[in-house]
């Protein structure tokens, strides 16, 4: 292996690993404010949102309902309480049988 590549590989380790140790390490035995806090809890959801939304719309250039028809099925499932596996299993079902039907 090139060295380059190996001082590549660790650089990129130390990339990742420094952001999600600093948290700990700078806010050890702090406690953030409630509106902070409620926040960095609502993070995850809009960094999903923001990932899947653009898929749901690009998911095929011909047919835009398609990837709207899958997220509207998982978003029923998923309010309705079923298991992550369920919800997927369920858009797919969904997505099949409308392709069988078209």
């Amino acid at each position: 292996m090139k060295a380059e590549i190996l001082w590549m590989i660790i650089g990129m380790g130390l990339v990742t690993y420094i952001p999600r140790m600093l948290p700990f390490v700078l806010f050890k035995g702090k406690e953030l404010p409630s509106f902070i806090q409620g926040v960095l809890k609502n993070v995850p959801y809009a960094t999903l949102g923001a990932l899947i939304f653009p898929g749901i719309l690009f998911i095929q250039k011909s047919d835009i309902w398609y990837g709207v028809l899958g997220a509207v099925a998982a978003f029923i499932l998923a309010f309705l309480g079923a298991n992550v596996i369920v919800v997927v299993i369920g858009a797919i079902t969904v997505l099949t049988v409308y392709s069988v039907l078209l």
